[in-house]
């Protein structure tokens, strides 16, 4: 299964840059200068990088097969994926954790619904058994197991986290 890294927004400039949000907490190794990435849909794709620079707090990217912002423009709302690689032990990617069932003390409390990445810690998106969401960080205190075999989350939350994070409010 491939794993998205980043989403094309707009273009930035006349020479085919565009814009992206970045959806990996590795953006300087996926996206240097020769990386292949796929695309969603197909057709717009695989694209070569030829350019990374940030501007400000956004990240512009060069490709090989785009020469000028018309080009660009076609690739508005792409998403861009890499083949996944064997994960280490705590190294997790989106779809190796949605649909996972979150436990506290023995207790289902809804799925997993998304991962979003960060530069200080990832967050679990959980749906929860009420259809409201919540959001958990992914750091060990509060994370201490995830069983694939047993499709499950095991959460610890300090007290009032739930409540505190659910997106309903």
């Amino acid at each position: 299964m491939d794993v998205k890294v980043a989403r094309i927004g707009k273009p930035h400039g006349i020479r085919g840059e565009v814009t992206v949000q970045v959806l990996t907490d590795d953006p300087e190794t996926r996206f240097a200068r020769g990386a292949r990435l796929l695309t969603d849909p197909e057709a717009n794709g695989p694209l070569t990088v030829k350019s990374a620079r940030w501007n400000k707090h956004i990240l512009l990217l060069g490709f090989e097969e785009v020469s000028d912002r018309n080009r660009a423009e076609e690739l508005r709302g792409t998403m861009l994926y890499v083949e996944a690689e064997e994960s280490s032990d705590d190294a997790w990617f989106e779809h190796d954790l949605v649909g996972l069932e979150v436990v506290i003390e023995g207790e289902a409390i809804g799925k997993v619904s998304a991962l979003h990445t960060g530069p200080a810690q990832d967050l679990l998106e959980v749906t929860l058994n009420d259809g409201s969401e919540a959001l958990l960080p992914l750091v060990e205190d509060i994370i201490p197991d995830i069983d694939l075999d047993a499709a499950t989350v095991i959460a610890t939350p300090p007290p009032g986290l739930l409540e505190l994070d659910r997106g309903d409010q």
